[in-house]
């Protein structure tokens, strides 16, 4: 059987997600955590519901008390395979629960690469849904767990559960859970996958997904926590206010923009995993302050719109290599968060901190410091939590709290980073002084 991941060498416990749901449920227990789209019936066949933080914090610990019943050796890698709405989001705090370590699957990819991240990861158990439109992830999984063996235990929420896949439905029905333990242990952090090599060419629109195969990136919880805060400062979200992501949950740019930066803030959380402008639109007229989260693509269509008018903040998310250059003039408010594969995330609003003139003078990402409760004070500075350097041959490197990452290889982690920086395998074109692109080295 695999290994369980290695206990971290600190000495304090590292303060999770749980944490921060935990933290906002004791003092707005009645506030909204979780929004699913209006149309998320018919196309997971799932009723669409809000949740509050109460009732968050009692069906995590339900999940939670579930999967500890599996088994699984403390600490174990669990994938998580699902699209972004209020079940994945709490099977990811079910997972940090109960002690062990999500690994986040993108639900878009095919049955071949999941294997490949799956062996990466050394996962032992899966948490998925029935129907995605007209895919079946359950079924997909299983085939997944028949070529590889350590593969334990796939669970799923209906419809559509397969016979042998353990349904989560019914595992909320059976266990109680102690709502009120939620958060108290220490997080065992989590796992994203990175795809090297340069995406093909492909036309307007999304672009294509590299060709590589999965690398598995592990980081601990306050790394995530403090990506999150760095992602936090430039939008201003505040409590109460709410994050509109079209982002998928299954990566650290959609985390942290999504489920991490919305329990920090101690806002809601709203995912359309399916576009539908109608949807969308309607989901935009709710009277409430929002922040809209969304791939970088998007912003011509978004420009011919009314949407930014309608937003706090509109924040526009870029996967590096990309051009930097055919950024339209935005209104006060648009941010550009830019991901350096599983390691960064560069963040700045369109003003004396945009991201074009960072890359181009790093010295800027230590400017103007914000601080962002409640992370602890170690990481609580923003200054601190992304620090970036040009190498001599132009490339890019990253150290601070929230680009804490080490490589993992069939369930060990490689140190590649021993002065604390971290080397990408980017750099800036850059021209007059600011950054037109990024591109590999």
């Amino acid at each position: 059987m695999p290994a369980a991941m290695p206990v971290p060498a600190s000495a304090s416990a590292p303060m999770g997600l749980c944490a921060l749901l935990a933290a906002v449920a004791d003092r707005h227990p009645a506030r909204i955590a979780f929004v699913d789209q209006a149309s998320k019936p018919d196309w997971c066949g799932r009723p669409a519901i809000a949740w509050t933080f109460a009732a968050a914090r009692e069906i995590v610990a339900r999940l939670a008390e579930g999967l500890q019943q599996l088994r699984l050796p403390p600490r174990s890698p669990v994938g998580l395979c699902m699209a972004g709405m209020a079940e994945a989001h709490l099977a990811f705090l079910a997972i940090e629960q109960a002690g062990h370590v999500p690994c986040l699957l993108p639900v878009t990819w095919d049955e071949d690469r999941l294997l490949q991240a799956v062996e990466s990861a050394q996962i032992l158990a899966i948490l998925t849904q029935g129907v995605l439109g007209a895919e079946r992830p359950a079924e997909t999984m299983c085939r997944v767990a028949m070529r590889y063996f350590p593969l334990r235990f796939v669970a799923a929420f209906g419809p559509h559960v397969p016979d042998g896949v353990l349904s989560l439905d019914q595992v909320v029905l059976d266990h109680r859970g102690d709502a009120a333990a939620l958060g108290t242990a220490s997080a065992a952090g989590l796992v994203t996958f990175a795809l090297p090599g340069a995406p093909p060419a492909g036309p307007a629109g999304p672009p294509p997904e590299p060709a590589g195969a999965p690398v598995a990136v592990r980081r601990e919880a306050e790394a995530l926590t403090a990506a999150a805060a760095g992602c936090l400062a430039p939008m201003r979200v505040e409590p109460g206010d709410r994050i509109l992501s079209l982002m998928p949950p299954s990566d650290l740019k959609g985390l942290a923009t999504g489920l991490a930066a919305a329990l920090l803030a101690g806002a809601t959380l709203e995912c359309h995993p399916v576009f539908e402008a109608g949807t969308l639109s309607a989901a935009l007229d709710q009277p409430v302050p929002t922040h809209l989260v969304a791939p970088a693509w998007m912003e011509a269509s978004f420009a011919r719109t009314t949407v930014a008018g309608r937003l706090r903040t509109l924040a526009y998310v870029h996967r590096a290599p990309c051009r930097l250059s055919g950024r339209l003039p935005g209104r006060a408010g648009v941010v550009d968060i830019l991901a350096f594969d599983e390691t960064a995330l560069l963040c700045g609003r369109r003003d004396a901190q945009d991201v074009g003139l960072v890359l181009a003078a790093p010295e800027r990402a230590a400017m103007a410091p914000e601080r962002v409760a409640p992370i602890p004070e170690r990481i609580a500075d923003r200054a601190g939590l992304v620090q970036l350097r040009r190498d001599p041959d132009g490339r890019l490197s990253f150290r601070g709290a929230a680009c804490t990452a080490r490589m993992l290889h069939r369930g060990i982690t490689r140190e590649e980073n021993q002065d604390g920086w971290m080397p990408s395998r980017f750099r800036p074109s850059l021209f007059a002084g600011v950054a037109t692109a990024v591109a590999e080295v």
